[in-house]
């Protein structure tokens, strides 16, 4: 639980006016001092963020925001930052007072009805004043996941815990409950994997990437077994197993080869590609490199980069599928790079958004992200989509998601 990457946690977003007790909630959650409290309004000024284990969900990050309401001279900048957790959170918490209720506690659930984000609200201070009955039911119109507490109490500290605890499993998102599975529904009981990984200047020493660690450990949680190999090896491996594997899987920058050498009976993907049905939508993602064949001169594609990272002399987002896909279209097209969790917002000028594999995003911020371009009419794939496509392996690579492959198929023809 520890260890676990925070794109990987539930991220619970506290949200309010100034001096409500967002953090003392926070640090009565933690059991520690995690953020600075004061009586004086506009004590957070930025983001806290805080990693733990909250059984019975599981890893948890909880994001402590400045209050909407700040007045300070660094107000609209600070506001800008807390308004950009609703997009990262999979869970609100709204904290309110006791009998208090402005138009920025409607502010939030206007928020978060509108990005369809699950919300309780937190009725904090109930040692200076006891909520009334009337103040309850306006609540439960908004929603029926309330909870009360007074986050400087610690000898009721066990209890209010367990009641957010209990909140929060009602409206928790169902991923994080029974997370999507990378391989575990392509994998029978006993079933083996194949998994292609490249060992080159991209890869960590001493290590594999995320993806690569996340789909052996999903085929272990499924009863199946894994099989790492190198693409040099990888056909003689096949003549050597004594059974046709299940599945393979295989790192996008070798997928022709992959592709090459595994029988036509056999299932074969990449990891971007399942990183992409886990983290975002697959379905769109296919469907939108249909738009790479309609590229002409002057068009812009936007390659997004999820994570910050030094780019190598090859890289893959850098380098590499720029160079494919002008190979590939043949035309004289402008290419951008957006990294980290800077998002543009001149997605409009864009006709292709081309999307990493979002292992340092969570599946909320990514299908957030899906959803914005498509708002402005632009279509979205994914690295791994991107790349069988203008290798001419997408049809094999999607062929063990049909409605995604349907899709692309369909988009294609309509193009």
């Amino acid at each position: 639980m520890n260890q676990t990457p925070k794109s990987l946690r539930l991220q619970i977003g506290l949200f309010g006016r100034t001096n409500v007790g967002k953090s003392s909630f926070l640090n009565m959650i933690a059991g520690q001092d995690v953020a600075l409290t004061s009586p004086v309004p506009g004590t957070t000024t930025d983001v806290v963020e805080k990693s733990m284990e909250l059984l019975p969900i599981g890893p948890v990050v909880f994001l402590d925001t400045g209050g909407l309401d700040d007045t300070s001279v660094l107000a609209e900048q600070r506001i800008q930052r807390t308004t950009k957790i609703f997009d990262r959170a999979d869970v609100a918490v709204l904290i309110a007072e006791p009998n208090q209720w402005t138009a920025f506690e409607d502010r939030v659930l206007t928020e978060t009805a509108n990005r369809k984000l699950p919300c309780l609200i937190t009725v904090n201070k109930t040692d200076l004043a006891a909520p009334s009955e009337a103040f309850l039911r306006q609540l439960q119109a908004h929603t029926k996941s309330i909870v009360t507490c007074s986050s400087t109490d610690p000898l009721n500290r066990g209890k209010y815990v367990a009641a957010f605890k209990e909140a929060l499993t009602q409206v928790c998102p169902d991923e994080f409950i029974n997370a999507p599975p990378l391989v575990g529904d392509l994998l029978p009981p006993g079933g083996l994997a194949v998994l292609v990984v490249p060992i080159d200047l991209q890869a960590p020493k001493g290590r594999l990437i995320l993806p690569q660690v996340q789909t052996i450990r999903d085929a272990l949680d499924n009863d199946a077994a894994a099989v790492i190999v190198k693409e040099r090896e990888y056909a003689h491996l096949l003549q050597t197993l004594g059974r046709k594997p299940d599945l393979v899987v295989c790192d996008s920058q070798v997928v022709l080869k992959t592709v090459a050498d595994t029988p036509d009976d056999i299932p074969c993907t990449t990891f971007s590609i399942l990183m992409a049905r886990y983290k975002g939508d697959l379905i769109e993602e296919a469907r939108g490199a249909a738009m790479i064949d309609r590229l002409q001169d002057g068009d812009r594609v936007l390659i997004a980069e999820a994570c910050s990272h030094h780019p190598l002399e090859d890289d893959i987002g850098r380098v590499k599928i720029p160079r494919w896909l002008r190979q590939y279209i043949g035309a004289k097209i402008q290419i951008d790079t957006a990294s980290g969790r800077d998002y543009p917002d001149n997605l409009q000028d864009y006709r292709l958004v081309v999307h990493c594999g979002a292992c340092m995003l969570t599946r909320r911020e990514m299908l957030v992200r899906i959803q914005r371009a498509r708002e402005k009419g632009v279509a979205v794939t994914n690295y791994g989509v991107c790349i069988s496509h203008v290798q001419g392996v997408l049809k094999r690579a999607l062929s063990p998601f049909p409605a995604a492959l349907e899709a692309f198929l369909d988009a294609d023809a309509n193009a």
